[in-house]
């Protein structure tokens, strides 16, 4: 399999580039937002130098391992609008794996690190 050889929206690349239809890189991706149990694939937030954008699904073209490519001009991707929603979270698991006494004392009380990804 070639790298622009299409796939699923659940083959996506994390931070890999977004382009517009004219080729430019309009940002990277950051994750995707999908309805797993229902198979829905709702779109995704891209990285960008003025921050978190949403670009909907009937928006992207191709996906690909290689690049995500949109249908949306320049003038189109630079009002793309921030995702809206709660924020996201996840566990790090290894945020407690150090010999300092914050950390030793995350271990005996097994308190999960909450990382927020962004706002």
């Amino acid at each position: 399999m070639s790298d622009d050889t299409p796939v699923s929206y659940q083959a996506a690349v994390l931070h890999s580039p977004v382009l517009s239809s004219s080729g430019r890189t309009i940002g990277t991706l950051e994750h995707v937002l999908e309805v797993p149990d229902l198979d829905i694939f709702d779109g995704i937030v891209i990285g960008t130098h003025a921050g978190l954008r949403f670009v909907a699904a009937d928006q992207i073209e191709v996906i690909t391992r290689s690049s995500i490519r949109c249908r949306l001009d320049d003038d189109e991707a630079a009002r793309l609008p921030a995702p809206d929603g709660p924020p996201v979270y996840r566990v790090d698991a290894l945020a407690d794996s150090g010999h300092n006494m914050h950390d030793v004392l995350g271990r005996m009380f097994g308190r999960p690190h909450w990382t927020r990804e962004h706002d």
